[in-house]
């Protein structure tokens, strides 16, 4: 889990939103209020979307809650490493908020932040043998 993320809130407009997850270099990230609970979504195919219609019509998109995704799926700090591992092979995202019992956001977990750590594990078991 990485804890740090872009800190998106939901009356951002999108092309501020699209500037933070370029500057963390994120595929998206959490859409959070004030104390941090998440409210949804937002990645980068939302903010290239609207980065479009910002350069092909010349107009301002609306902000992060008019196009962040609401369905999110969430993992908590406990869960199985392997299992999460398994289920990022599916047709699931490439990166998850990781929240508390309460919802709020505690950092997100990636694709590679996973292969990192099973690689890590793998290299020390080689080491073993």
């Amino acid at each position: 889990m990485i804890k740090r993320f872009a800190k998106i809130t939901p009356d951002m407009p999108v092309v501020e939103a699209s500037s933070y997850l370029i500057k963390h270099e994120l595929l998206g990230s959490p859409v959070t209020d004030d104390t941090g609970t998440l409210l949804g979504w937002i990645s980068e195919h939302e903010c290239l979307q609207a980065a479009l219609q910002v350069m092909y019509y010349n107009q301002r998109v609306a902000t992060v809650k008019d196009l962040m995704r609401t369905d999110v799926l969430t993992v908590a700090v406990t869960d199985d490493v392997l299992t999460l591992a398994r289920q990022m092979l599916d047709a699931k995202p490439k990166i998850y908020p990781v929240v508390d019992a309460q919802g709020k956001v505690l950092g997100v977990v990636s694709r590679r932040q996973m292969l990192r750590m099973l690689d890590d594990r793998l290299q020390e078991l080689s080491k073993k043998a």
